[in-house]
């Protein structure tokens, strides 16, 4: 149903126009995309682009390969870039993923690929190909590879980087699996449980897209293929490199805005494996029907549809298009690509008619066992004469219509349909089952779905119509639509959902020196007259005061908050796991919701157990009022709070007037001064606080030649360079044993920098005058020291900080010993 719903609809189009999300209607294409696209069923060929996290893909090139060739394209993303960092919110690790995830489809809906994953996570920055293939699992991820290019079946495979260090592990280990996999997909011993729905395929060559962006303007480029992928099509009104980067420009999340291009942009390539062309990319390909024998029927139809299409008119090139179809599906079964120029076909045939077709959810979201409302319209916009026979409901129920589709006259149906009692409950399919490890885990029912960048809608409709005499079919996911004032009319996906969430604010619950902490738990009504009673399953030895909370919802989407005390053992020093429990009605449910909401991708929500990781800690601090100047991504003051302090934010246009002097400590958070270059502004503010006594702590802001940091951070010269340490167990040794932040107000000792996660830090300071002071010196595998991670300066009567270390990780994971560090540090 997927396929149908994606495929079927996206490929057929230039610049992938019709490419939908479960929670977009298909846009009505103009004319001259109808003509790209019939155009394209000439074209039989593919190209996979393979790299490892989303924005790593050429989109220049993908854009050039679907609409200036007409070629079947698709990127291949090693992860969802579940560990990279967040320029537009404060979502980290798996929503981070989901959001990403979200603006890959948008990015391919522009340039026309195809988006395609494997489960592998993106752990964060690895500095070796070796480290990551051994957290990803070589051979798991290797199979996902495999049977992505089984699926997609490409003529050429294009990776991204080289196999050749130093670079990202995650870059690398992309290069030497697509190699790997080159050879593995064809060979029917490699991964043979695949062949049970799949066939082993023989790709023609492995090329390398040549990275130029550090090459020195002079460099000689004579040895590689060029290609120049900066044409202008004047039926769509945009040339290639406006188009990528329009697609690029979705990555918002990485903060990867970029200008558009025009004329001349060369690509260039050099060849891995296989045939290796000398002066063509394609050279020896046809892409072409004449390639199969008894193909001349199609070639013949399609240049006809191509040659009488009028733009005026799209409706009449139907019966053009129902040759092609007619011929194709004459076609033998395994031609590798009837099925999918069918699609293509019918695509176009939904398209020349103007034909809208659309199921609506009467609400948003329904529980398992109650009915929807659903309201279905159909609406030829063309003369075309068209009939609409039938509709297919969720369940399988069959509803003739019968109604000839003319004259804008729009076939309606409203019907309710009753969900089962056990509907799968809508979230993410990589997300279903807990995060860990390398792998994304998926159930067995979602297996099918490896490499899928979303899963089934939760309700579909089939609408069967008929054109020439020919019935087709067109399958649509069922949506919720409504109205924003501003944004105007905005789509959802119709989700299934529990009768009750029980989510709690916090995935981490700190309990510092054994204090009782207030745990609020948000009940949320999926449906009406929702009663019951929540509860807390925590360790033994751990107490919640009340026990128990009843509670009832009169309507649906109806929020109540209940608070419970919770007390930690007697002595506790070990992590435990608390789950909230919501009994009704003789059943026990524990569920959460986390929702995503950007204006460029549609809403997201995952559904997990509702559950929490408490840990006790002994944490003392010096000083209570702190003052946060925010940065992107950045949850260390909610943290911050949640452990006792007196957070006040601070943001940029608040800083002229408030009275610094009132905080005994100032923290600016992750990459302020990069989102944010108004901040330079307030410098010398900042720095006049630390001479009369106050504390200041920069965390890392990045510097490169593609994003230099202007600003000047500290009170002395100070360099940021791009030194990181990505082991999160690499020992951390004290330059000075002797120094105070070791020792008060917590004495820190090994033990502080056990369990830490993702990282040590990054974005290191490179150069420093001298009067800073290093406190740690920590490294990677095989590599020399580094200083640079935590600076300290006496300023004035204050002290300023600058550290790479990555607090914006380490708090929000509850790890105890980065709380008593950075108290240390806020304390001096």
């Amino acid at each position: 149903m997927r396929n149908l719903l994606i495929l079927g609809t996206a490929l057929v189009m230039s610049l992938g126009a019709w490419s939908t999300a479960l929670a977009q209607p298909p846009r009505q294409p103009h004319a001259g995309e109808l003509a790209a696209g019939i155009r394209r069923l000439g074209v039989t060929g593919s190209v996979l682009y393979v790299a490892a996290h989303p924005d790593d893909e050429n989109t220049r090139f993908l854009a050039w390969l679907a609409g200036g060739r007409g070629l079947r394209a698709g990127y291949l993303s090693m992860t969802r870039g579940d560990g990279g960092q967040n320029l537009i919110g404060t979502e980290q690790d798996e929503l981070l993923g989901l959001i990403r995830t979200q603006e890959l489809l948008a990015a391919r809906r522009i340039d026309g690929a195809e988006q395609l994953f494997t489960r592998a996570r993106d752990f964060g920055y690895s500095k070796s190909a070796d480290e990551t293939l051994r957290i990803w699992g070589h051979d798991e991820v290797l199979a996902d590879v495999v049977l992505a290019i089984r699926r997609f079946r490409p003529e050429v495979i294009v990776t991204r980087f080289t196999t050749k260090p130093p670079n990202h592990g995650h870059h690398t280990a992309s290069a030497l699996l697509a190699e790997e996999a080159f050879v593995a997909a064809a060979d029917p011993t490699r991964f043979p449980e695949q062949l049970q729905t799949l066939q082993p395929w023989k790709a023609d060559r492995l090329l390398n897209n040549v990275s130029t962006w550090n090459l020195k303007p002079d460099a000689d480029m004579s040895a590689y293929l060029k290609v120049d992928v900066g044409g202008y099509d004047p039926l769509l009104g945009r040339s290639w490199g406006e188009i990528a980067a329009e697609s690029r420009s979705q990555h918002k999340s990485q903060g990867f805005g970029v200008p558009a291009e025009r004329g001349t942009l060369l690509e260039y390539f050099t060849p891995l494996a296989g045939t290796r062309p000398k002066a063509d990319l394609f050279e020896g390909l046809d892409f072409s029907w004449r390639r199969w024998s008894g193909t001349e029927k199609v070639v013949q139809a399609i240049g006809e549809a191509s040659s009488g299409f009028d733009p005026r008119a799209p409706h009449l090139s139907i019966p053009a298009l129902l040759r092609v179809h007619e011929a194709l599906s004459a076609l033998p079964d395994d031609n590798p690509w009837k099925a999918i120029k069918l699609r293509e076909t019918e695509a176009l045939v939904v398209a020349c008619a103007g034909l809208f077709l659309e199921v609506r959810a009467a609400e948003p979201t329904a529980v398992p066992g109650t009915q929807v409302a659903l309201n279905l319209m159909a609406l030829n916009r063309s003369p075309a004469a068209l009939r609409l026979v039938s509709v297919t409901l969720p369940g399988g129920e069959s509803v003739a219509a019968g109604a000839d589709l003319k004259g804008e006259t729009p076939f309606k149906l409203s019907r309710p349909v009753t969900l089962p009692e056990d509907a799968r409950i809508s979230t993410p399919y990589w997300l279903r089952k807990p995060v860990a490890g390398g792998l994304y885990t998926l159930d067995e029912q979602d297996r099918a779905l490896v490499g899928r960048p979303e899963g089934e809608p939760a309700l579909a409709v089939t609408f069967v119509y008929e054109v020439g005499g020919k019935r087709l079919s067109v399958v649509r996911p069922v949506v919720y639509a409504w109205t924003d004032p501003v944004r105007g009319e905005l789509y959802r996906a119709f989700e299934v959902v529990p009768a009750v969430t029980a989510t709690l604010e916090r995935e981490v619950l700190m309990f510092p020196n054994g204090t009782a902490q207030s745990v609020p738990v948000v009940l949320a009504a999926g449906r009406a007259d929702a009663a019951g009673k929540v509860r807390l399953e925590l360790p033994p030895g751990w107490r919640a005061e009340p026990a128990e909370v009843p509670f009832q919802l009169a309507t649906r989407g109806d929020e109540r908050t209940v608070r419970f005390q919770v007390t930690p053992a007697k002595g506790s020093g070990e992590r435990g796991r608390l789950r909230v429990v919501v009994d009704m009605g003789g059943r026990s449910e524990s569920w959460r919701v986390r929702s995503v909401t950007h204006e460029h991708i549609p809403p997201q929500a995952v559904r997990q157990p509702s559950e929490a990781t408490l840990v006790p800690l002994t944490l003392a601090t010096k000083v209570r009022r702190l003052g946060y100047i925010p940065g992107p991504g950045d949850r260390v003051a909610e943290s911050l709070a949640a452990v006792g302090y007196e957070v006040t934010l601070l943001p940029e246009e608040r800083l002229a007037s408030e009275k610094l002097e009132r905080f005994e400590a100032i923290l600016v958070g992750v990459r302020a001064f990069n989102a944010n270059p108004r901040l330079a502004l307030h410098r010398e503010r900042l720095m006049q606080y630390v001479e009369k006594g106050g504390r200041l702590l920069v965390q890392y802001n990045t510097n490169s030649r593609v994003g230099p940091l202007n600003a000047s951070l500290g009170p002395y010269p100070l360099e940021i360079g791009r030194e990181r340490v990505t082991d999160e167990t690499a020992a951390m040794t004290p330059v000075d044993p002797k120094t105070p932040l070791l020792r008060a107000p917590n004495p820190l000792t090994a033990a502080d920098f056990e369990g830490w996660v993702q990282e040590r830090g990054l974005y290191f300071a490179s150069k420093w005058d001298e009067r800073y002071q290093p406190v740690f010196a920590m490294n990677d595998p095989g590599e020399e020291p580094l200083r640079g991670g935590l600076l300290v300066a006496r300023h004035g009567k204050g002290t300023f900080v600058y550290t790479g270390i990555a607090f914006f990780r380490q708090l929000p994971a509850g790890v105890p010993g980065a709380y008593r560090l950075l108290a240390n540090l806020l304390a001096q």
